[in-house]
């Protein structure tokens, strides 16, 4: 029974290898789910599942801008977006104005 829930999470993992969706940006300076201090001035991305140190190439739909981001912490918990973006991350694919827009990320190493 273990081993089915094991299977469940690989196969997830595996799943959300590329994406779209919706990002948003955070700039605060809390500890992460990884247990590093979030830095606004970092590259780096939230993801619900993918593992710690995975970097994904980032890309803005409107505009086709790209940023490689790494990710370091869990989220985002709101329905519909995929990533949160370290405020650097976001301004590299202009996105800071907005808040928040529609993105493709895919897996570039794991």
């Amino acid at each position: 029974m273990a081993f089915a829930s094991v299977s469940t999470s690989i196969s997830d993992a595996n799943a959300a290898s590329s994406g779209c969706g919706g990002a948003s940006w955070y700039a605060l300076t809390s500890r992460t789910a990884s247990g590093e201090r979030m830095n606004p001035t970092k590259l780096t991305a939230a993801h619900r599942s993918l593992r710690f140190g995975t970097k994904l190439r980032v890309t803005n739909a409107r505009n086709g801008k790209s940023v490689i981001v790494r990710v370091n912490d869990r989220g985002p918990f709101i329905r519909g977006r995929v990533l949160d973006l370290s405020k650097a991350a976001a301004s590299n694919i202009g996105m800071i104005r907005s808040g928040h827009a529609k993105i493709c990320y895919e897996i570039i190493n794991s």
